[in-house]
């Protein structure tokens, strides 16, 4: 197997030792995926100002958000499910980010609870919440949150009803109910014997850890998507964002923004910070990429709450990109998952040490040696 020599390397590796149904599940978009590869190509497409005979020989790439002081400005994404592709996945993930000195949010439906990834590191991470029909539930859950030293809640606003992803479909992670289903993907983990071995066997139990209380016995795929289909509140509007703060008095961050009214919304009801996000292209396609929504919502906005943004960032030159158009902080998503997939911890802290390294040239070759230097001063504009 081939080293990888960047954050994308880690993404061949991950489809050769996943079963299809988790590689797609990580890979895919909703729909055509448009908007998937949009917030790739418009990342390429910014261009940066080459600057040179600046004294760069000392870059700093540390920064200050939510109270915390962080050795970038990068985080680990909420992923679902993520911990299905290596073994207590979600654990592995904020070890590394812990030892990288960011943070790790940990998703709603991960396979590793709360509390266990609590025990696995010394710090505070941050935990990811969608609006969930069951009000007392969610109030279980921040509490957990609360209990487990999270130091900053990722409320997602744009999941009220779950998108159509066909790759899910194609792959058997989705629409296949009953034992055909299960068969199915019994028999692509059986084909990858490594992912087997470590997560078929030994990753157990195989369950969406902080969900589990409320599916009960039925901790089956098909049962999680129905759930999640069952239990999304499509009502949710802005007057939801009190009952969060009526239990949650740390940092609140409101992820998927995509509009400009949106952010300023989220600024109105007093946010502690805003993703922009289009869920990775896998909610409503067609919608713009993350890169070209940015810039207006940071203008907005940036004077009164943290701006952070993912979509598309494959490396730690498109990190730079997403500095330079305003944003305060990144996070990766698929990035990191590939590698865990593919390498464990130690394929999480590769793809970190490659992000920084990639950073720090950028930087020295634009001029900036502070991460708070960055603005539009950067870009080559038409």
């Amino acid at each position: 197997m081939r080293k990888a020599a960047s954050a994308l390397d880690y993404r061949e590796l991950a489809r050769r030792r996943l079963p299809p149904f988790l590689f797609e599940y990580i890979d895919g978009g909703s729909y055509a995926e448009a908007t998937l590869r949009r917030n790739v190509a418009d990342l390429e497409q910014i261009a940066l100002r080459q600057r040179v005979l600046n004294d760069v020989s000392v870059t700093d790439v540390s920064t200050e958000i939510f109270g915390h002081a962080y050795k970038l400005p990068v985080g680990l994404a909420p992923v679902g499910l993520a911990g299905m592709n290596a073994r207590r996945g979600e654990v592995q993930a904020a070890r590394a980010a812990e030892a990288a000195g960011i943070p790790f949010c940990l998703s709603t439906v991960s396979a590793c609870p709360l509390d266990e990834v609590a025990r696995a590191v010394t710090k505070p991470f941050w935990f990811q919440l969608y609006m969930i029909r069951d009000r007392e539930f969610m109030k279980d859950l921040l509490h957990k949150a609360k209990a487990a030293g999270c130091s900053a809640l990722v409320f997602t606003v744009d999941m009220p009803v779950p998108g159509s992803r066909y790759r899910d479909y194609h792959s058997g992670l989705a629409g296949a109910p009953g034992i055909m289903g299960a068969m199915r993907r019994v028999w692509q983990g059986a084909t990858h014997p490594h992912w087997a071995w470590d997560v078929g066997i030994h990753g157990r139990p195989h369950q969406l850890g902080n969900v589990a209380p409320v599916l009960g016995k039925n901790t089956g795929l098909e049962d999680f998507f129905a759930w999640m289909r069952n239990n999304f509140d499509p009502t949710v509007s802005w007057k939801d964002l009190e009952f969060i703060r009526d239990i949650w008095d740390g940092p609140v961050i409101i992820k998927g923004i995509l509009d400009k009214e949106d952010a300023l919304a989220a600024a109105e009801i007093g946010a502690d910070g805003i993703v922009v996000s289009n869920h990775g292209g896998r909610q409503l396609d067609g919608v713009p990429s993350t890169a070209h929504a940015l810039p207006p919502i940071a203008e907005a906005v940036g004077d009164r709450m943290k701006v952070l943004v993912d979509g598309g960032v494959r490396s730690g030159l498109d990190v730079v990109r997403m500095l330079a158009l305003g944003a305060d902080f990144v996070l990766l998503g698929r990035m990191w998952v590939y590698a865990l997939s593919a390498a464990g911890e130690k394929g999480v802290a590769h793809v970190l040490q490659l992000i920084e390294a990639e950073m720090r040239v950028a930087m020295a070759l634009t001029g900036v040696t502070k991460v708070a230097d960055f603005n539009e001063s950067q870009l080559v504009r038409d």
